[in-house]
């Protein structure tokens, strides 16, 4: 082949233009397609003709007073089929190349990145947020303008969260492995030539050959692939969907976390300032004879200690807030307005345990994921099976030798399993398919005991924060009791203190176990793959 023909061919291979993907070349790619191979064409039919001479040096004359035509070196027209089967060849290449895909760049450009980082609009969330098609999470009514709800929170984070974003883009992975398990390998067509460049060329003829072949093989486990390819996407549908309702789950409990900080704040931050105000009046008090220094350093240790604890609650609190805008895709600046008294929900109308456990691995995710996980490697160990059968390959060939004697025919192939059985491809999968189902059982009993522990501790917690709650009134005679002896100078100022320092810490746990009373409330949700409405 000629330096010409190759760059001509290399020029073909790496065309560029203005083309998207598509299932269609574009008008300018076409016409550039066509041309190139008409350069080809032209190339080859002078170079490889059946005129019974040598093909180098073929030239294009024309005679004066005749149409143009090809010869070869010595004058000899071009075999005229020849020609008919060389613009035919050309004719499926362009067909075939239609369909070919055309490469996109996608930089990772400060703007581009800088849009996708960008919260969506909350008009957007609103029409989202009806419209939104999950497993677990159900339609509702967004509307901020009240303060953000836990529910609120959970479809938010899954419309927003740039990270589910990412996990999502598995969906299209396995939609690609899909169409990649149907496709069925290319037919290979050959074609040689022979022209006789020595000896005893008078009478001869170029040689040629023509072949056609596939494996036929292919098809037995096609079907088997196809299957495993499909419980392989519906695996990874189930769990992105698992992802997202982990994720929905986590934004409500930030936003439970918030409220109840929000409470915790408010009762440090009232005794603290009742304490300052107590503190200035044992100091007029000192100041005037009527109390000693250590009823003084009493007051300012009592004070000390709660500005303490309103600082710890802020930065446990910004804490919070810093991981709820993450959660939900939000800058960190950004400040979230939450619903009002917000409570954690009713642990009294719970289902028991047993009704939490019938039926569970048709509800968590997980376990239907790995469930469509198994039966896709039962698919795929079924196709390592069906790829024992011997590989066979079918021809069909059409030649003819230097003596212009043509044959038609066709060929076969056949492996000879005399080593590779794929043995070890079937016993890869068997060990996978052993691991996959111990696993299912080892999660679905895992699951199983999960909600029950977790029922175990939400009576504890239930049992705890109604004994706190009933202890608050008790707690809250004893200060007073002790202020009015402390008044009447019998009661040691450290006494009423220290009161009044267990009268906060009760109020405070009461407002932990409704935290962790939450916490517990939403883990149960997950582990028993279910909304739990009071």
């Amino acid at each position: 082949m000629s330096i010409l023909g190759f760059l001509t061919i290399k020029n073909v291979i790496l065309m560029k233009g203005p083309c998207k993907v598509s299932a269609l070349l574009c008008t300018g790619c076409q016409i550039g397609l066509v041309r190139s191979l008409r350069r080809i064409a032209v190339f080859l039919k002078n170079n490889f003709d059946r005129s019974g001479r040598p093909p180098f040096g073929a030239r294009l004359s024309r005679t004066p007073g005749t149409k143009r035509r090809s010869v070869g070196r010595f004058g000899k027209p071009v075999n005229p089929a020849a020609k008919a089967c060389l613009w035919s060849c050309f004719g499926v290449l362009l067909f075939l190349m239609q369909g070919c895909a055309i490469y996109e760049p996608l930089p990772l450009e400060q703007t581009i990145v800088a849009a996708r980082l960008a919260p969506p609009s909350m008009d957007t969330v609103r029409v989202q947020a009806k419209e939104i098609k999950h497993p677990l999470l159900k339609p509702i009514d967004f509307d901020i303008r009240n303060g953000l709800s836990p529910d609120e929170a959970a479809v938010l984070a899954v419309i927003a969260n740039p990270k589910l974003r990412a996990i999502r883009d598995q969906r299209q992975l396995a939609v690609a492995q899909l169409l990649q398990a149907g496709i069925l390998p290319n037919p290979q067509f050959s074609y040689s030539l022979a022209p006789p460049t020595g000896g005893a060329t008078q009478g001869t003829v170029n040689a040629f050959n023509f072949g056609l072949s596939w494996e036929i093989t292919s098809i037995i486990s096609r079907g088997a692939k196809i299957a495993a390819s499909k419980a392989d996407a519906a695996s990874v549908d189930l769990d992105v969907a698992w992802q997202e309702w982990q994720a929905a789950q986590a934004a409500k409990l930030h936003v439970y976390h918030l409220g109840f900080f929000d409470q915790r704040l408010a009762v440090a931050r009232l005794e603290e300032e009742g304490l300052k105000e107590n503190l200035d009046r044992v100091r007029r008090a000192t100041e005037l004879g009527y109390l000693t220094r250590v009823d003084l350093a009493a007051a300012d240790a009592a004070l000390q200690k709660m500005h303490t604890t309103v600082l710890t609650t802020e930065q446990q609190r910004e804490e919070e807030r810093l991981a709820l805008n993450q959660s939900l895709g939000f800058p960190d600046e950004q400040s979230v307005p939450l619903e009002q008294q917000i409570e954690p929900p009713s642990s009294k109308s719970l289902p028991a345990a047993a009704q939490l456990i019938e039926g569970i691995e048709k509800r968590r995710l997980d376990l239907l994921a790995l469930k469509h996980g198994y039966q896709g490697q039962e698919e795929r160990l079924r196709a390592a099976i069906l790829a024992q059968f011997p590989k066979i390959n079918i021809g069909f060939s059409h030649a003819g030798d230097n003596t212009n004697v043509i044959t038609t025919g066709f060929g076969i192939t056949i492996d000879l399993p005399l080593f590779d059985r794929n043995q070890g491809a079937i016993a890869i999968e068997s060990a996978t398919r052993a691991r996959l189902f111990d696993e299912y059982v080892s999660r679905l009993f895992e699951a199983r005991g999960e909600v029950a522990r977790i029922l175990a501790d939400i009576n504890s917690l239930q049992r705890q924060a109604e004994a706190a709650e009933n202890s608050i009134p008790i707690l809250q005679n004893v200060v007073e009791s002790y202020r009015m002896a402390l008044l009447q100078g019998n009661a040691d100022v450290l006494t009423y203190y220290n009161a009044r320092a267990d009268l906060i810490t009760k109020r405070l746990e009461l407002i932990d176990l409704k935290r962790q009373l939450a916490d517990m409330h939403v883990a149960l949700e997950i582990a028993a793959g279910r909304y739990l409405r009071p």
